[in-house]
């Protein structure tokens, strides 16, 4: 019976080891040799997960005995996955190689579903624009990266103020939704000049979704949406970089930027600061005295932050501020009224935001409420022909002094049902409120609307196999404008509320496991209101350029479909992706542009309904990477674009001339391309080689040779950058990167310009500046 004790201790041990099953698995994460933190590490259908810490260990206790999938993800990296099998005699400890994901092909992606998705699984084809490609063009605002997307082009439209628009699938850039942190806040005016205003260095990313966005976006997603995400505070890490560049020998543009994030060890809460300070000197191409490349002084402060209560929610802040200051024309030190023309412009915007997420405890319900605002005020001067010129024209330039306050408001809800493995249901109602007030007294120039949209969408993707998906959703949006536009003695006014049923259908088939079909329709709207094209202002012949609605001006509509093909492979260490994407956009009732003639000294331009138009083409983009150290792409569109009866642009002055009509869209190419090349020749030392090709296009000019309006065919433009950096390991968590390079290298740049006071300041096309050499230093605490 003295035993009795000592077996009943026997006994415990042995029925602990044998029936309570768990253990614990434990391992390393790295990428050539380097420790990856903050790499998600678990079990495939289970709740056992963690991150790795600083040094890429990670632990996962209180496994149970079994077989599992052990899944590894890492921003930037392809995904890891094997099967393994819990024993207690198993050491369960596992080294792991993460490979880069190159060609961005497992990114988690937002912006075609509105929640997270691996690219490869959305049924909508999103492009992805890395903070890598912005390093490899030496991008200082995210205006100078676009371009590198199938179906996106960048264009400069104004040689005075600089005014850039993205194109997407053809179509100006009103018709495409610009987002930030999927929400969309940037405001017709933003769209102006705000391309310029977003610095590269707060990036993580870009999404573009072309053609058929309306169904979730709402008003102006025709053409597509671009989503400008911002970097997430993911690990501790500071980073100071500048660089400096020379334009043609003659114009220093000098810019420095920092960020830093902080992040608690637990990982329930971080913070990242940001900002960029940028002086660019104004550049003048033909000598003439007057700018083709604005003066341009930009400072931005922003901050993103996350805060998670409990494991299921997640609160989410984001702030930015930026001041910017441009100016193009001629005697850039004088006071702007003592010029022949200067386009003088002062921002100062405020971009904001907050989120909050909940999970239910089955994970099944996600329910999300968000609030964004932006907030500019612009001080401007558009005018001139004050210099020594008569009285008239001096009163006139004096009270050529501007003032805009524009102010967008966007909350929502959004609920999201996990209803398997597969389903997700998503319903959500948002209202999107924008406000504009621009005046400028001497040409009794007012723009002042209001547009206040209330949308509620719903949205389902069915897998009913594997092989198949199907993503239907819709969206009903009531808007309401109320405007009035003025222009000297010319007045509008809008106060109409329209509203508008738009459907979407994508469907998803796996054609093989490498093979993949997508199908859509959908159907966009455009409301009755001013865009960016309408409030930004020209010069030509001496006069101002300014835009009106039309009083009877109704909303545009558009049927969206496209078709693609999409083979992607991931053998080893390479990987290799093509996409064919054709595309047809119809648009009814186009909101088009005529000129109205001159009013007093200026030129007057009326938005009407147009007879239709449509857009067709195709998407093409090839990638390949054989190993971590090169990858390579290259992408492009061929298009065509036609009005459904001729349409006037210039119509016959007074004194006589012909109408100058067009049967298809002008400044736009049928062509246009980019390829982008990074070689890592040593662990060390890289090489980027990137460019961007423009065909020929109609651009229009006001002012041509024989004194009337007339159509050029531009020429085609190859632009070509290259980039060579070396990186310094000075220490553990202390490194500087030096690199050097051109922009423009063979300076494939517009070669002719108007010249002088009274040119046409729109008519400008083309790389967006000449031949640029650039030198940039970045220190900081990762390789």
């Amino acid at each position: 019976m003295k035993q009795l004790p000592l077996i009943f201790f026997y006994i415990t041990i042995f029925s602990t080891q044998v029936f309570s099953q768990n253990t614990t698995l434990s391992g390393h994460v790295e990428s050539s040799g380097e420790a990856l933190a903050y790499a998600t590490v678990g079990l495939e259908g289970t709740k056992y997960g963690t991150t790795t810490d600083a040094e890429g260990n990670f632990e996962i206790q209180n496994v149970p005995l079994g077989s599992y999938r052990l899944v590894v993800t890492a921003v930037g990296f392809r995904s890891y996955s094997k099967s393994i099998e819990v024993k207690p005699t198993m050491s369960n400890n596992f080294k792991i190689e993460l490979v880069e994901d190159l060609l961005n092909l497992e990114t988690v992606v937002v912006s075609g579903t509105r929640y997270e998705q691996d690219r490869s699984n959305a049924p909508v084809v999103v492009g992805v624009i890395s903070d890598k490609l912005f390093n490899a063009t030496q991008s200082i605002a995210i205006s100078e990266g676009l371009n590198f997307q199938p179906g996106v082009r960048v264009e400069t439209n104004c040689q005075n103020c600089g005014f850039t628009q993205v194109r997407l699938n053809g179509l100006e850039g009103a018709y495409s939704q610009i987002l930030i942190n999927s929400r969309p806040i940037f405001s017709a005016l933003n769209s102006v000049y705000g391309l310029d205003q977003i610095p590269t260095n707060i990036i993580e990313r870009i999404e573009v979704v072309r053609s058929g966005g309306s169904a979730l976006y709402g008003s102006n997603a025709i053409a597509g949406t671009i989503n400008i995400i911002t970097q997430d505070p993911l690990e501790n890490t500071w980073e100071i970089r500048s660089n400096t560049a020379l334009i043609d020998n003659e114009a220093l543009d000098q810019t420095y930027n920092f960020s830093g994030s902080i992040v608690n060890e637990s990982l329930t809460s971080g913070v990242t600061l940001y900002g960029m300070s940028r002086k660019r000197d104004s550049y003048d191409a033909n000598g003439d005295g007057f700018t083709e490349l604005v003066k341009l002084e930009n400072t931005v402060l922003g901050t993103k932050a996350f805060f998670k209560p409990n494991e299921r929610s997640k609160v989410t802040l984001d702030f930015s501020a930026l001041e910017e200051y441009r100016r193009g024309g001629n005697h850039l030190e004088l006071a702007p009224h003592f010029t022949d023309i200067t386009e003088e412009l002062d921002h100062n915007t405020f971009f904001g935001g907050i989120n909050y997420e909940q999970w239910s405890s089955d994970n099944r319900n996600k329910f999300s409420v968000y609030a964004s605002s932006q907030n500019t005020k612009r001080d401007s001067y558009y005018g001139g022909l004050g210099g020594g010129r008569s009285a008239a024209d001096s009163a006139l330039a004096i009270n050529s002094y501007g003032l805009t306050e524009d102010v967008s408001f966007v909350t929502g809800t959004q609920y999201n049902r996990y209803l398997n493995s597969s389903d997700v249901l998503t319903l959500g109602v948002e209202n999107q409120y924008y406000q504009t007030q621009d005046e400028i007294a001497g040409y009794n120039r007012l723009v002042d609307q209001k547009v206040n949209t209330t949308g509620f969408f719903a949205q389902y993707e069915w897998k009913p196999i594997s092989k198949f998906t199907a993503l239907l959703g819709s969206r009903y949006d009531i808007s309401s404008i109320n405007g009035k536009y003025a222009v000297l003695d010319e007045q509008r006014t809008a106060n109409v509320t329209v509203s508008v049923f738009s459907p979407r259908a994508t469907l998803l088939y796996q054609i093989n496991s490498h093979l993949q079909f997508r199908g859509g329709y959908a159907r966009g709207f455009r409301a009755p209101q001013a865009f960016n094209e309408d409030l930004h202002i020209s010069s030509a012949g001496g006069d101002q350029v300014f835009v009106l609605l039309s009083d009877d001006l109704d909303k545009e509509t558009s049927d969206a479909f496209t078709g693609s093909l999409n083979y992607s492979r991931s053998t080893g260490i390479s990987q290799i992706s093509l996409l064919v994407e054709g595309f047809y956009t119809k648009l009814h009732d186009p909101f088009t542009q005529v000129s109205r003639g001159d009013i007093g000294d200026i030129i007057l331009e009326e938005v009407i309904n147009g007879t239709g138009a449509t857009v067709t083409g195709v998407n093409l983009e090839a990638g390949y990477s054989p190993s971590g150290k090169f990858s390579f792409q290259i992408g492009g569109t061929a298009q065509q674009t036609k009005f459904d009866e001729p349409q006037e642009i210039f119509a016959p002055e007074d004194t006589g001339g012909e109408a100058v009509v067009v049967d298809k869209f002008v400044r736009n190419p049928n062509l246009y391309g980019y390829f982008t090349s990074f070689y890592n020749i040593t662990r060390d030392f890289k090489i980027d080689l990137t460019g961007t090709y423009t065909g020929s296009m109609v651009v229009p000019r006001v002012v041509g040779a024989n004194g009337s309006p007339d159509l050029l065919d531009a020429d085609s433009f190859l632009d070509m950058n290259v980039k060579v950096s070396y990186h310094f390991d000075l220490s553990k968590d202390f490194h500087i990167e030096l690199s050097s390079g051109f922009r423009n290298i063979f300076n494939s740049y517009q070669s002719e310009f108007d010249s002088g006071a009274e040119r046409d300041s729109d008519f400008i096309y083309g790389p967006a500046a000449p031949r640029s050499v650039f030198f940039s230093v970045k220190i900081g605490n990762l390789h």
